[in-house]
């Protein structure tokens, strides 16, 4: 059996919300700005890095049952401004050498996990 190579190109994270008004608001908070693009009612994206995606879509049947994970450069610190920020992220959990993450929850149920990798 013969197996092309495919070329991933980008990557688009989906979270499926209900009130996407009241969704794209939270997210906007979360990454400290506006989306970047507004394709069409009910979608609102934000690039968060060359290639990579957020994006939020309004979808009520599948609404709280996503998960994204974000890597970030700096977990400790993220987590410390959104708390300041009234958002209640969970405590930063360590897997030695591998990786931090804490765990929050959108208004509708979906998971949002930030992470920063760690050297081995």
């Amino acid at each position: 059996m013969t197996t092309e190579n495919v070329t991933v190109t980008s990557v688009i994270a989906v979270v499926n919300v209900a009130d996407f008004t009241a969704a794209s608001e939270w997210f906007g908070r979360l990454l400290q700005r506006e989306a970047d693009l507004v394709p069409v009612d009910g979608i609102a994206e934000w690039q968060l890095a060359p290639a990579a995606w957020l994006q939020v879509a309004e979808n009520p049947e599948r609404a709280g049952r996503s998960s994204v994970n974000i890597g970030v450069g700096d977990v400790d610190g993220y987590v410390a401004r959104l708390r300041a920020s009234g958002f209640e992220p969970a405590d930063v959990e360590v897997i030695p050498d591998v990786v931090k993450f804490s765990t929050l929850l959108d208004p509708e149920g979906n998971e949002v996990v930030l992470s920063q990798e760690l050297a081995s």
